[in-house]
């Protein structure tokens, strides 16, 4: 679920070293030197001017504002035509436009799995031969490029290029009663279920957890289950369950559903309870942790965009703070789930060649990043750039990945992950279904993709 969609609650959901318990997460590789293109270098020499590059995307309002802040230098720099338009009406725009042979030169999708439906049908030019494969190596995890890596209308071909992202694998804490407390982030999934004892010891509840959000209820109990996905078994089986390649019946899957009941279904871990879990709002869930009595819950599993939900006067660094999710199994590394905007071309011209290029580079997001709201993907991002110390800490986590993935919900045809995945993690939870037929039911929706 994407951060824009989350925060309305009614579609399919998207540091530094120094910092306490982020050490073993940040990069600290040296920044990468080099061209994404010639096309580039040709742009800002001039050898573009006047020529029109039209980018389509779903977002609105203040995104819209955002985005057209970070290309206004480049169009400068280049004399380059580069028009955005953005709708809310963006799935059924984009493939009225697709199928009419009129598609604009390059699409901003939110799903890597809706882009992957026009690749197969050959509408989307692949990104490798636009972009030098050298600069994409250099500059992106390589994580960042498999997921990507799609089936074309003759073979695999790189769909395109991500070009900002938002943070999911971490967890919130009330950080001035935290530390008063002497509690310690825990480095492993064992230390967290340890400290989760402690706090159950200390006569409080750890945990505060909630997925109801309209007619969305249920996606935030999918962040989880893809999270211990990504900590409990291989990347492959990841992929090939967000593919429908390994059913939700498979012993993989309720082996993670396992790990993540250990605590959802622990009445001395959540506030209020289990029961409490499908009709506590995903937004509400962490306001207990700002009780003026004292946290009434301590630890809280949110992507990034949570803050917007916590107190106003609630102090980034004082008096909240958030970890790392831990790993689990260490052979599994340390994964980040992620949600994020890629972008795609539809038609392949030198100007278009150069505006792909563009955004490869961190550079060009600048200005949104000192803005707030986004977290860069490229490595060549500064730190210093982000507004947010917030923001910078997730930066720091995504660099110190062994390996991400995006939203499996996200990834997964709309019938399965904004259908009988969220109904079905719903349904466990509330006690309508027990885990077995809870798995089932996820796994009936597949019947239903054609």
């Amino acid at each position: 679920m994407t951060s824009t969609e989350a925060m309305t609650g009614t579609a399919a959901m998207t540091g530094t070293a120094a910092m306490t318990g982020t050490a073993a997460m940040t990069g600290t590789a040296a920044m990468p030197t080099g061209s994404p293109g010639q096309e580039y270098e040709d742009a800002l020499a001039g050898k573009f001017k006047g020529k029109k590059v039209s980018v389509f995307g779903p977002f609105t309002g203040q995104d819209e504002v955002k985005f057209n802040a970070t290309i206004k230098d480049f169009k400068d720099k280049t004399g380059i035509d580069l028009v955005y338009e953005g709708t809310k009406e963006f799935e059924s725009a984009i493939n009225v436009r697709a199928e009419s042979g009129n598609p604009p030169d390059i699409v901003d999708f939110p799903q890597p799995g809706f882009m992957a439906t026009f690749a197969k049908a050959g509408k989307i030019m692949d990104a490798s031969k636009m972009v030098s494969p050298e600069w994409l190596k250099a500059n992106y995890n390589q994580s960042f490029i498999d997921i990507l890596t799609v089936d074309g209308k003759s073979g695999k071909i790189l769909g395109g290029i991500w070009e900002r992202i938002n943070g999911k694998s971490l967890v919130w804490y009330p950080k001035k009663a935290f530390d008063a407390a002497g509690y310690k982030i825990p480095q492993t999934w064992d230390e967290m279920l340890a400290l989760s004892d402690q706090i159950v010891k200390d006569g409080d509840t750890p945990w505060c957890i909630g997925i109801e959000s309209g007619a969305a209820t249920g996606w935030a109990a999918t962040d989880w289950m893809e999270d211990i996905m990504l900590r409990t078994t291989s990347l492959d089986n990841y992929d090939k369950w967000t593919k429908g390649t390994l059913p939700f019946t498979d012993p993989v899957v309720k082996n993670a559903a396992t790990v993540m009941q250990k605590i959802w279904f622990n009445d001395k871990y959540v506030y209020g309870g289990t029961k409490a879990i499908a009709t506590t709002n995903f937004g509400d869930a962490g306001k207990p942790m700002f009780d003026k009595g004292g946290p009434k819950c301590w630890l809280m599993k949110q992507g990034n965009f949570i803050t917007s939900f916590f107190p106003q006067d609630a102090k980034s660094g004082v008096d909240y703070d958030f970890f790392y999710l831990p790993p689990i199994d260490p052979q599994y590394g340390k994964p980040f789930e992620f949600a994020g905007d890629l972008m795609a071309a539809f038609t392949d011209r030198p100007e278009v060649r150069a505006v792909m290029q563009f955004f490869t580079k961190g550079e060009h997001l600048k200005g949104w990043l000192a803005s707030g709201g986004a977290i860069a993907p490229q490595k060549d991002a500064d730190p210093a750039w982000y507004g947010s110390d917030v923001e910078r800490k997730v930066d720091s986590f995504v660099k110190g990945a062994t390996s991400l993935r995006f939203d499996g919900s996200d990834l997964m045809p709309g019938p399965v992950g904004a259908g009988t995945f969220w109904k079905a993690m719903s349904d466990w939870v509330s006690g309508a279904a027990d885990l077995d037929k809870a798995l089932v039911e996820a796994q009936s929706g597949w019947a239903n993709v054609k």
